[in-house]
């Protein structure tokens, strides 16, 4: 029922769908028309660009490219904070949320939460993905991130696989289900869900730092009547776990939220708690075979809250997990919906890509 200051919900609807259209404009015409001018402005450059900084020196300053850079930083801003935002939607009925998270109604062993474990500082700097609050202490968090996720990578005009499922397809074609597997910064547990779907036989774990998001992610798998999987809070860099104690580690948009050293410390701790002969397959944001493409992609951490975006880009990861002694070291670029690694792909994407190695 709707109240004096209540956000109505066909004004909701409304805004977000009015977001989500001028995200698809940013994505398609307005990327492909800033695509055009560099081009252009390349071809009678002194000589070709060769690094995001050369591609800055040739549409930066331009009004198409801070166009661009307006619409993706304000859209992002719009869809969670502004009057019909996420935040402010999922604020008016906190209560009732909270309720539904309540721990003790799961199942014994779904989850467990340890303060000790919660995030650490380079998580909790910054709002990342402006997300008001970020994700960490807000107990209603959970549901705004997973709402927010629901239109991060819009495309027009046709339905798609989800990528996670493609992602279990691309585990379960390249070495089988796992018995044990390990799901690092599951959030919400979209990444952990379809996993635990599409290997019933398989024990299945998923860690995060944001305890408002493992309370969502249990609760998800607790109506959904599933028997294979625990949600845990634990650091990535320091799970706890005993040495050899799974299969196949994975995480789905982890690494590039992590410095440096964070990243390098996860790859030590995957290999610590695999089985030899154990997989780790990371779908992360990596590939980037031009300097327009890696230009873009810089240009989306900063207006996105996300600094360590470029230092995970710029890593050389084969070399990385090579000198850590892992074998088989693959970097892929990964189709997250059909048709998106095509020639001529034309709209702005995440530059998705496997980082797959063997114990």
């Amino acid at each position: 029922m709707s109240g004096p200051g209540r956000i109505d919900g066909r004004g909701f609807a409304a805004a977000q769908a009015f977001v989500l259209e001028a995200k698809l404009f940013w994505t398609t015409r307005l990327y492909a028309a800033l695509r055009a001018e560099y081009e252009a402005r390349a071809a009678g450059a002194p000589r070709p660009p060769a690094t995001a900084r050369d591609v800055a020196d040739l549409v930066a300053d331009g009004t198409l490219y801070r166009t661009f850079a307006w619409f993706e930083r304000h859209l992002q801003r719009m869809k969670y904070a502004a009057r019909y935002g996420l935040q402010p939607w999922h604020e008016q009925d906190r209560a009732a949320l909270e309720r539904r998270l309540d721990p003790a109604a799961l199942p014994e062993g779904l989850l467990e939460l340890d303060p000790a474990q919660g995030p650490p500082d380079y998580d909790t700097a910054l709002d990342i993905h402006q997300h008001p609050g970020g994700i960490h202490t807000d107990p209603i968090a959970g549901f705004v991130y997973e709402r927010g996720a629901r239109t991060t990578t819009p495309l027009a005009g046709a339905r798609h696989r989800d990528l996670h499922d493609r992602l279990v397809s691309f585990v379960a074609e390249n070495g089988g289900a796992p018995r044990r597997m390990l799901d690092m910064g599951c959030g919400f547990g979209k990444s952990t869900a379809p996993f635990y779907r599409g290997f019933p036989e398989s024990s299945v774990v998923g860690i995060d730092v944001a305890a408002p998001c493992l309370k969502l992610a249990a609760h998800d798998a607790a109506r959904a009547q599933a028997r294979n999987v625990a949600f845990k809070q634990r650091r990535a860099e320091t799970t706890g776990f005993p040495d050899a104690s799974f299969d196949l580690v994975t995480s789905t948009m982890l690494l590039h939220e992590m410095p440096p050293a964070a990243i390098a410390a996860s790859f030590d701790e995957a290999k610590r708690v695999l089985a030899p002969g154990g997989r780790m397959i990371h779908l992360d944001f990596h590939h980037l075979p031009d300097p327009f493409l890696r230009f873009v992609h810089y240009g989306h951490g900063r207006r996105n809250n996300e600094p360590y975006m470029e230092p995970f880009a710029a890593m050389d990861v084969v070399r990385v997990l090579e000198a850590k002694g892992f074998r088989n070291v693959r970097v892929l670029p990964f189709e997250e919906a059909e048709g998106t690694l095509a020639p001529g792909y034309a709209r702005w994407r995440f530059p998705w890509t496997i980082v797959a190695a063997e114990r």
